[in-house]
């Protein structure tokens, strides 16, 4: 039996990881330059913090998680997103006793039981940055502002901001009631899940994929038009903010997310380009989250942007990564007094950051050169009985042909000055 990688996971090769790492190596450098830190959460947590903090009537709780018990009879579960675990962390490790706010930023990979399609896998990555303690607009205007340079330094263009506000549970309860009104009477003609929703939690009916439920949806009253005081104060300013920076947006008021721990702002990046329509990330705030999952009445802000989703649109928007250099030098060699004094060579090379290798094949010269020049060194030398006799070999400059004399007792020290030059 032929073994491959399990239905919805991938290998990342070799020839494809410089676009991960560049678009890693961004959001990294930017979140330290907003003042985000960055954490590293288990890969597992115990079910009951996903059934709480993402809450029981979502499809990912209900339907997408990988779930199974220990050997100590406890349920587990990969985590099927970064923001619940990092609450826990955030009470668990006593960070609302610290100055606030607390900022911080992940870089992981997740897990859901979904179906598998271009850009959507069952292991995933996601970058997410998560910001405690901070109660006004001006947050959430800081969090959408990092996430709009990330895309100005991508040099990904076509990406439409949309707002809305889901208000704070005040707000809801009344709308809530609005909200069952309207589809009492079309109950029987919604999908199964939306069904089981209507006593739930009917807000997540307008978050509906179903085309049949859509045809009720469109015409709900709009929470955005039943907020109380505080929460439209809250979207205004939330607004005024972004004007301020000269960030462009829409109001898009059947923005509700996907998750049940959301309070007023939420948001969404999606593509504006005609082959790619659809959300590239989104977040927003989580006010009662870190108090539903046991800790203090703190607030919270955030998002997450799927890495695969974010480098297909790469693609599809045209935007070239560029590949990583060629590596800096390959010494041939003709005997064992050659490969002993290489190997030497190359470790020193190394220890100066200079990308340098060797033969490790026992090839013949001419094919050691053969796979110098696929490899597309910038350097090569041979080193033989002569040139150790002689105390030099001839340094070759692949890209342009040029050739020179070297002394082998100065080589470390004239190769790492040359490379770190080119550099």
């Amino acid at each position: 039996m032929k073994i491959q990688a399990p239905k919805g996971t991938r290998d990342i090769l070799p020839s494809e990881i410089h676009r991960w790492q560049y678009v890693s190596r961004v959001f990294a450098g930017l979140c330290d330059s907003f003042g985000y830190k960055e954490i590293r959460i288990p890969v597992f947590e115990y079910t009951e913090l996903f059934q709480r903090g993402v809450g029981d009537t979502t499809d990912i709780v209900q339907k997408e998680m990988y779930t199974f018990d220990d050997k100590g009879g406890r349920s587990v579960t990969l985590r099927p997103e970064g923001t619940a675990g990092v609450v826990r962390s955030y009470i668990e490790n006593g960070m609302y006793s610290l100055p606030q706010p607390i900022k911080l930023y992940y870089d992981i990979t997740a897990y859901r039981y979904e179906n598998v399609q271009k850009g959507r896998y069952r292991e995933f990555h996601q970058f997410g940055v998560e910001a405690f303690g901070a109660a006004g607009s001006e947050i959430d205007v800081e969090v959408i502002s990092l996430l709009h340079m990330f895309f100005e330094k991508l040099r990904l263009k076509q990406t439409g901001l949309n707002i809305n506000s889901i208000g704070c549970p005040a707000c809801r309860k009344a709308y809530h009631e609005k909200l069952k009104d309207f589809f009492r009477p079309h109950l029987s003609e919604l999908c199964n899940d939306c069904r089981n929703r209507f006593d739930k939690n009917p807000l997540r009916i307008i978050d509906c994929k179903n085309e049949e439920c859509r045809k009720f949806i469109d015409g709900a009253p709009l929470l955005l038009d039943n907020l109380c005081d505080e929460c439209r104060n809250h979207f205004e300013g939330l607004r005024s903010g972004l004007d301020n920076l000269g960030i462009n947006y829409a109001i898009d008021p059947k923005i509700v997310r996907g998750l049940d721990y959301y309070t007023r702002t939420v948001f969404e990046f999606v593509s504006e380009n005609g082959g790619s329509q659809g959300t590239i990330c989104g977040g927003g705030r989580y006010d009662g989250l870190v108090e539903e999952c046991g800790g203090p009445s703190v607030p919270g802000i955030g998002f997450a942007l799927g890495v695969e989703r974010l480098l297909m649109e790469l693609d599809i928007q045209g935007v070239a990564i560029e590949e990583p250099p060629a590596p800096d030098i390959y010494i041939a060699t003709m005997g064992q007094r050659a490969v002993d004094l290489a190997m030497q060579m190359v470790y020193k090379l190394r220890g100066h950051g200079v990308q340098a290798e060797t033969d490790l094949m026992g090839r013949s010269l001419k094919a050691q050169m053969k796979y110098a020049d696929k490899k597309r060194f910038s350097y090569t030398i041979a080193i033989g009985d002569d040139e150790i006799e002689a105390g030099k070999g001839v340094l070759k400059d692949m890209r342009t042909g040029d050739q020179k004399d070297v002394s082998l007792d100065s080589i470390v020290d004239r190769l790492k000055n040359q490379v770190n030059q080119a550099k």
